[in-house]
Formats: C-alpha cells, sequence, structure tokens
C-alpha cells in the first residue's frame, strides 16, 4: 500500500480516547457502591448488552433487566450518574489528537461499539466533534463489532477502499479484524506508540505531496 493512497484513519474511542464506557471495572465498582450482587448483575449485563448497543434497547431498559429487576434502596438516575461519571478521558491522545488532527491531511472517523445513552454523553462531554468527521457507532448503524459489516459500512460512508484506510482499536481482536478485511490496523498499546505511527503517516504523506486537506 503506497502512502499516497491513505486518506482514512478509523478510531476505536473506549480504551484509546476515552475509558471503556460500561466495562467490568465499572460494573464491579458499581455492585459494591450500591450494594449489588455482582454476579447476578454480570450474567444479566452479558445476556443483554450487546442488544443496547446495537440500539435495539434504550438505557432505562437495559438497568429494568440488569439493575431494577428487583427493588432497590437508591433511585434510578443516581445509578445513571454513576454510570456516565465512568467515563473519563484519557491521559495523552485526544488532546494531542484534536490539535494534530486540524493539519494532517487526514479524516478521521470512528468505528466504535456504544449504547446511545452512553454514546451522546461522551460524544457532548469531551467534545469529540471537533476529532472526528464522523460517527460509525454500533448504536447508530445496527450492527457492532466484531461484526464485519460495520467495517465496510464505515468505508461505503466513506467512500474509501480498504487499501485507504488504518484503524486503531485497543483490543487486538478487532484490529486483527480490521486487518482480515485489507485495511492497515494497529493495537493501541499507548499514547507514545500511536502517536508515533500517527506522526509518520502524516510525514510521508506531506513528504510526496505537502500538506492537505
Amino acid at each position: 500500500m503506497q502512502i499516497n493512497d491513505l486518506k482514512i484513519l478509523f478510531f476505536d474511542i473506549g480504551g484509546v480516547l476515552l475509558s471503556n464506557g460500561w466495562g467490568h471495572e465499572s460494573r464491579i465498582m458499581a455492585a459494591e457502591k450500591f450494594g449489588l450482587d455482582y454476579k447476578e448483575m454480570d450474567q444479566l449485563h452479558n445476556f443483554i448488552f450487546n442488544v443496547y448497543e446495537i440500539g435495539s434497547i434504550t438505557l432505562d431498559q437495559y438497568l429494568d433487566t440488569v439493575v431494577f429487576n428487583h427493588p432497590r434502596d437508591f433511585v434510578r438516575e443516581d445509578f445513571k450518574e454513576f454510570m456516565y461519571s465512568q467515563s473519563v478521558e484519557l491521559p495523552g491522545m485526544l488532546a494531542w489528537l484534536k490539535e494534530w488532527k486540524r493539519d494532517c491531511g487526514f479524516r478521521i472517523i470512528s468505528v466504535n461499539n456504544e449504547g446511545k445513552e452512553l454514546n451522546d454523553y461522551r460524544v457532548q462531554k469531551f467534545k469529540l466533534h471537533t476529532c472526528f468527521d464522523a460517527f460509525i457507532s454500533s448504536c447508530e448503524v445496527k450492527m457492532r463489532k466484531p461484526d464485519p459489516r460495520i467495517f465496510e459500512l464505515a468505508m461505503g460512508i466513506a467512500q474509501a477502499t480498504p487499501s485507504q484506510c488504518v484503524y486503531f482499536d485497543d483490543r487486538i481482536m478487532f484490529a486483527n479484524l480490521a486487518k482480515g478485511l485489507g485495511l492497515r490496523a494497529y493495537q493501541h498499546t499507548s499514547f507514545e506508540a500511536t502517536k508515533e505511527i500517527l506522526e509518520d503517516l502524516k510525514q510521508e504523506k506531506f513528504a510526496r505531496f505537502g500538506p492537505t486537506n
């Protein structure tokens, strides 16, 4: 693949730019804070969370199944507030990428698994519109990684071929999936490692053609 062919950078969000929206560590803390049976909660979460992530049910419906399936001594809004508070910016990457994007010469698009309410909150809270040109979020497109169709849809929306795309994900399984579809893909392991890859892509592109938008 020639560097001049590249025009799209696809990024996961959770584990790369932000913490995971509702990962197992957050659920463990929720169980401790609210006095829940974590084993039961985790089983129910695994049963239904994928349905939430593809936008087939709302956050309230998810909570009806996983948390409020028993009478509780706390209110729904307090639990939701805790869920939202688990989203934090990871050190370095997001702030740097927002600046880097201004003259990088690439379009940047998210390909992420997230339920709608959490996705909307994270986009607004962390001003992700300043980083991404578009969002291919599972809750909106009704499919989720590792379904290969989400990458095919993303490339169709971007009007790009696999050889014109690079993908970054903290999960090696998803990076390998993208590679299998013909994209250049990297597992995000640290801010510094991904930053170096991106700077190399930019410098090679600019060395051949000069700054472009």
